[in-house]
Order: C-alpha cells, then sequence, then structure tokens
C-alpha cells in the first residue's frame, strides 16, 4: 500500500515504537484527536505518544487506505497492544500540511 510519506514515516516510527521520529512526522503547530483528548503542539503530542506507548504499548499496523483529497488521507490500521480487545482495527484521519502532519484523528 503506498501512503504519503510523512504518514510512511508515522507508521514506520510507531512500529520501532521510536516517539522522537514520531514526533517530527508532525508539523509543529499539529492537533491529535485521541481518546477523548485533544492534543496541540509538538510538547503535547510527544506527552500523549510517551503515555500511550507506556500504558498500551499499541502498535498501529496500516491495513487499508483511502485518499479524500491530497491532504487528507484515511488509513485503517490493526492496532495490538496491552488493552482488552487487542488486536483492533482503528481508523486513522490525518489531514496534511506540505511534507508533516497537521492533523490526526484516531477513533
Amino acid at each position: 500500500m503506498t501512503l504519503p510519506e510523512p504518514i510512511e514515516s508515522y507508521f514506520a516510527a510507531d512500529a520501532r515504537n521510536d516517539v522522537d521520529a514520531l514526533v517530527q512526522a508532525f508539523a509543529a503547530d499539529a492537533i491529535v484527536h485521541d481518546e477523548g483528548g485533544t492534543y496541540r503542539g509538538a510538547k503535547a503530542i510527544r506527552h500523549w505518544l510517551q503515555k500511550t506507548k507506556a500504558a498500551y504499548g499499541a502498535i498501529a499496523e496500516p491495513q487499508e487506505r483511502t485518499a479524500t483529497d491530497d491532504d487528507q488521507w484515511i488509513v485503517s490500521a490493526r492496532v495490538s497492544g496491552n488493552f482488552p480487545g487487542s488486536p483492533v482495527i482503528l481508523t486513522f484521519t490525518f489531514g496534511l500540511t506540505g511534507d508533516r502532519i497537521a492533523s490526526l484523528e484516531i477513533h
């Protein structure tokens, strides 16, 4: 499956549990919505990633993608980790700006 570079980088870094590389995939003013929380900017996104990785050890493997336009991509991913019901299929909606992720919503 072919994905834009920022999204490929996100999933590759996620598979390595590389929080630094994950943060670098995002624009400086990016916003993330996950599990009812909203995280704005690199510092908040780093904290969210560290907290989530520590709590769940989750790894997301992309399964299917849909481009709604050049700047918005919807990716279904198999997410496994230390949580009830693992693995699950979650939807990752990415908004892109240039070569970075501007927004991410996970549900």
